[in-house]
């Protein structure tokens, strides 16, 4: 007897031996069988979908879950386009802090909106004395009052109080850590939003360490909210670079470092596992922090990278020889270039065929760098939305010449490269759907075009966030497109987004969301 029979719906399988169904059985959170199959199969629920389009649940491959979550719950500036504005709402933050030595932490900081960066004597202004951190929403940069960068290491440079990347991330380990039961509640609350999105697994990029970790000990955190059964997506945890570090192995084990115990991609289970080690060698454009071959437009510097190119050349060395899949953060085409010539390195010291690399983001990808990833069977972990929501600025910034270059879509496909849907929630919009409207109409929020010639079908789109998903998370077997003995993980949505005008498609419905078989959105799985 099936536990459960959804009929009288689209089926949209992504499954190119079965495309489109009508009826799909459940049985112990898989899916089992479609349309004869299972028509005629007793079920404990019947569940009459009345008409609905039905996908496999969207994988995100690129969130910071923890990140999200504390935004929810921390003051913003995210509205303001004054600094006069942005200083009130951390002087009322500061008149909420608790405390002498409390920090005072804010959200939403974008300096596009004020047309400068904030100070520190401003922050000052208001800040009665306090460890200010108003945090960038790239998440490569932060300002800071007087009393952080009084303790910061004697020589980080700063820019009046702004600081990035590893500046950045030296006034953040000042702050850390967050307890695990902050990180738990902030993870369940990001989730939530994922799964009322037709969300229902997500790679986190980056925990333990890095620009964005919130704990030595983060990992914990997310086995806190599996124990207690209020983890209700699936996650893949990539391990932050600076995690590995040299392990006394044998040494024809090849293992140059290691995560503790020689943990590495692929350990856990369907719910909570070990995914690609996370590597940043560049920032990010909102910052105009990623490393790129000329200098952006108007401004003389080309961005920079997080470290010597020798250094994160090894590590990417390093993490492969250690059998880690490789999620190398590479937003500028020099950032890009430096991740290829590592990865290739790598892989001629260890051939590794079905490494599955990944770029995460591909922000700007010349055209010469296009038939590298294809040779390399390296996907392109892209962010559609950011050239929705910032693609008017991220155009000036690159120029005539470059802009078309930026978060390809049509050349990664016709080159061959996996092209992996993702969000980098907070940064901008999570929700898939309105990707995939970008990625079909590649029209920022303006309605500039940006890339026109990138632009993909809704189906290519729509397999960016589920097979292509799967494929780079390595869950492939199980999840990305809804097959007999693959997770019963779907989206019922209100309309068909392949048959709505595709200015719309951002607006369907998500009617419901299933995990493991049961309506997961308002509830528990």
């Amino acid at each position: 007897m099936l536990c459960t029979r959804l009929t009288n719906a689209t089926f949209l399988t992504m499954d190119p031996d079965h495309p489109v169904a009508r009826d799909l059985g459940i049985w112990r959170g898989r899916i089992v069988g479609l349309d004869e199959a299972v028509t005629s199969l007793p079920a404990r629920e019947v569940i009459d979908l009345q008409g609905a389009t039905v996908l496999p649940g969207f994988i995100d491959s690129h969130v910071h879950l923890a990140w999200t979550g504390l935004k929810q719950s921390t003051p913003s500036v995210a509205p303001c386009r004054r600094a006069e504005d942005v200083l009130a709402v951390v002087a009322e933050a500061v008149a909420r802090t608790r405390g002498p030595g409390a920090w005072v932490e804010v959200m939403g900081y974008d300096q596009r909106a004020l047309g400068r960066h904030l100070t520190a004597a401003e922050l000052d202004s208001v800040g009665q004395g306090r460890k200010v951190f108003l945090m960038h929403d790239s998440g490569h940069g932060c300002v800071v009052s007087s009393a952080v960068l009084d303790l910061l290491p004697a020589g980080t440079p700063h820019q009046d109080g702004f600081l990035a990347e590893g500046a950045m991330a030296a006034a953040r380990r000042l702050r850390l850590p967050y307890s695990q039961s902050e990180i738990a509640d902030a993870v369940e609350r990001a989730a939530r939003t994922c799964l009322a999105e037709g969300v229902t697994a997500v790679a986190e990029a980056g925990v333990g360490g890095g620009l964005l970790g919130h704990s030595p000990v983060e990992l914990g955190a997310y086995q806190l909210l599996r124990d207690q059964g209020r983890l209700p997506l699936r996650v893949q945890l990539m391990a932050a670079g600076d995690t590995l570090r040299p392990r006394e192995a044998h040494r024809e084990d090849g293992l140059p470092r290691a995560l503790d115990l020689g943990m590495r991609t692929g350990f856990g289970d369907d719910w909570l596992s070990l995914g690609a080690l996370k590597i940043f060698t560049d920032g990010g454009m909102m910052a105009r922090t990623a490393a790129l071959t000329a200098p952006y437009e108007g401004l003389d510097h080309a961005g920079q990278l997080q470290d010597d190119p020798e250094r994160l050349t090894q590590l990417v060395v390093d993490g492969h020889l250690a059998g880690w899949q490789l999620a190398v953060h590479a937003i500028g085409d020099r950032a890009a270039d430096l991740a290829l010539d590592a990865i290739e390195s790598a892989q001629r010291l260890r051939p590794r065929p079905d490494a599955r690399h990944r770029i995460e983001h591909a922000g700007l990808i010349r055209p010469d760098q296009l038939p590298r990833f294809a040779r390399l069977g390296v996907s392109a972990v892209v962010q559609p939305t950011f050239l929705y929501s910032f693609g008017d600025d991220y155009s000036a910034i690159m120029g005539a010449q470059r802009a078309p270059w930026m978060y390809r879509g049509r050349a990664f496909l016709d080159h061959g490269v996996t092209l992996v849907g993702s969000s980098d929630r907070p940064v901008t919009d999570g929700s898939p759907l309105r990707a995939v409207q970008f990625m079909v109409e590649r029209a920022s929020a303006s309605g500039r075009p940006v890339g026109p010639a990138e632009a993909i079908t809704v189906e290519e789109a729509l397999r960016a966030y589920t097979v292509a998903g799967a494929y780079a998370c390595r869950w492939e077997d199980r999840a990305g497109s809804l097959s007999p003995g693959k997770r019963a993980d779907l989206v019922v949505l209100g309309d068909d987004p392949r048959r709505v005008d595709p200015a719309r498609i951002g607006a369907v419905e998500v009617v419901a969301t299933f995990v493991d078989g049961r309506e997961a959105t308002a509830g528990k799985p």
